[in-house]
This record gives structure tokens, C-alpha cells and sequence, in this order.
């Protein structure tokens, strides 16, 4: 069974590794989800689906970790529409 210093080091890794995604919306959805997932099982009293839970956040976790590098390689060059300067909004 996973400890409780366990749990809650992978509900800080998930809420770390969100902070890294450099999209806005996608961070605020990985950190909506770990924080929904983590209140919906706080209750669990069972072992099996304690351990249940704890391995699907770890996969969670791997798969966030993912997409983090991913997001990072396609950055665009301007992270939002108030960052564009005036020439470029006139030709356009």
C-alpha cells in the first residue's frame, strides 16, 4: 500500500509538473484534474483501491511529464494575442 508521504508527493509532482506546461488552458485543466482526482479518492478506506488509485496517478503523472516535453518543443513565438505588436496587427 502506497504511504501517505507517498500520495501526497505525487499530488505535488502532478501539481509541478503542471506549472511547466506552457499553455494556459492546459495547465489550469492538469491542475483542475489532480485536484478533482485526489478530493474523489480522499475517502478511500479500501487497500486494493487505495493502491489502485495511486498507480493511476502515477500514470497520470508519466503521461502529464509527456506532454510537458511535447508542449515545450511547439511553443508558439507569441503566447498571446496582447503580446503582438502594432506593425504586425496593420498588415495582417
Amino acid at each position: 500500500m502506497a504511504s501517505r508521504t507517498e500520495i501526497f508527493g505525487l499530488y505535488r509532482s502532478l501539481l509541478r509538473t503542471a506549472r511547466d506546461l506552457c499553455d494556459y488552458n492546459i495547465r489550469e485543466y492538469t491542475k483542475r484534474r489532480t485536484t478533482d482526482g485526489f478530493r474523489q479518492n480522499q475517502k478511500l478506506t479500501d487497500p486494493d483501491s487505495i493502491l489502485l488509485a495511486y498507480e493511476e496517478g502515477k500514470n497520470q503523472l508519466a503521461l502529464a511529464k509527456r506532454q510537458s516535453v511535447v508542449y515545450s518543443l511547439y511553443v508558439p513565438k507569441v503566447k498571446s494575442v496582447m503580446e503582438l505588436d502594432d506593425a504586425a496587427i496593420t498588415t495582417n
